[in-house]
């Protein structure tokens, strides 16, 4: 069975790991960490479309090319989507995110901002990544679902949760005079 502690325990083994990016680092491949292959589109700005963009041709590019070298496919089930070995990004394993700072809920408080979040199907975390805790104002704020939905509609989902967490965002401003 395919485990975290097989992956690890053959991750030191081979110790085959890295991050290989474009000049801009716009583009990133992250070789065999949680998953063995995740591809990141990502630029300061708020032009969404060209992350994603980007991020389509680029997973082409690279499925065509290890399917030109290894005659394998990326495992896509019907039901399910792309398996991944990690079992959190099953579906799409797409998490678009947009580091965004909310001083107003952040006034408000982590737990105000978590259960707004979640009815917004969205998913807060601090800019240091998924344990790496939250400091100060800006919030790393994502599509919480990965499974049953399109890339389209995940992407459309965090920007409409984003534009309402701004607005939201505005009012608690003022109500704790910020």
């Amino acid at each position: 069975s395919l485990c975290p502690e097989t992956l690890t325990k053959q991750w030191y083994q081979r110790r085959v790991r890295g991050i290989f990016h474009n000049t801009d680092k716009t583009f990133l491949v992250w070789v065999n960490e949680e998953d063995q292959t995740r591809i990141i589109s990502m630029q300061k700005g708020g032009d969404v479309k060209a992350v994603f963009e980007r991020l389509a041709r680029a997973i082409k590019a690279v499925q065509e090319s290890v399917k030109k070298e290894s005659g394998k496919d990326f495992l896509f089930d019907e039901k399910y989507g792309y398996i991944h070995s990690c079992p959190t990004n099953l579906g799409t394993g797409m998490r678009a995110s947009v580091h965004i700072d909310l001083p107003g809920w952040t006034a408000e408080g982590l737990n105000a901002l978590k259960a707004r979040c979640e009815e917004l199907k969205l998913q807060p975390r601090g800019t240091r990544g998924e344990s790496g805790g939250q400091t100060g104002v800006t919030f790393d704020i994502s599509n919480k679902h990965r499974l049953g939905y399109s890339e389209v509609e995940l992407v459309q989902c965090m920007i409409d949760g984003v534009n309402t967490l701004f607005q939201e965002d505005l009012e608690l401003q003022k109500k704790h005079g910020l």
